[in-house]
């Protein structure tokens, strides 16, 4: 496990992409690299390239499904470990998920009823209104 997990000053740099995915931020390698190279990996606040290095104290944000994660590097990993050793490779100050009361609720219409009327469109902003005027 000593070559898996590397921590230190004469620790051979890591490949942000790698990382990401090592410490299981994302599912797979190439969906860590495809974040990076559409610009929703940043380290120390600039865009990170794929294969741009992380050291120990680096601040990774990603951007994943709608959500942010902020993450300080605290080990270096090379290969994809087990939960629990990951968790320990970086300090997450992701701010808390909202409550889902606060989250807009989507108007659903049922299938095959047709394009919503003047009538049913004032009333949808209507009540779209009532929900984020709270």
């Amino acid at each position: 496990m000593a070559s898996v997990v590397a921590s230190g000053e004469g620790a051979a740099p890591v490949r942000v992409d790698s990382w990401i995915w090592s410490v299981r931020l994302t599912k797979t390698r190439s969906a860590a690299g495809a974040a990076c190279r559409a610009g929703h990996v940043r380290v120390n606040g600039e865009r990170a390239k794929p294969a741009q290095a992380v050291r120990p104290g680096d601040e990774v944000r990603v951007r994943l499904d709608g959500r942010e994660r902020i993450v300080v590097v605290s080990r270096l990993i090379s290969k994809r470990v087990g939960a629990p050793v990951a968790a320990e490779c970086y300090v997450d100050n992701t701010p808390p998920e909202p409550p889902r009361e606060h989250v807009a609720a989507t108007a659903v219409r049922d299938r095959g009823t047709g394009r919503p009327t003047k009538r049913d469109r004032r009333e949808l902003e209507r009540l779209q209104g009532a929900q984020r005027g709270r």
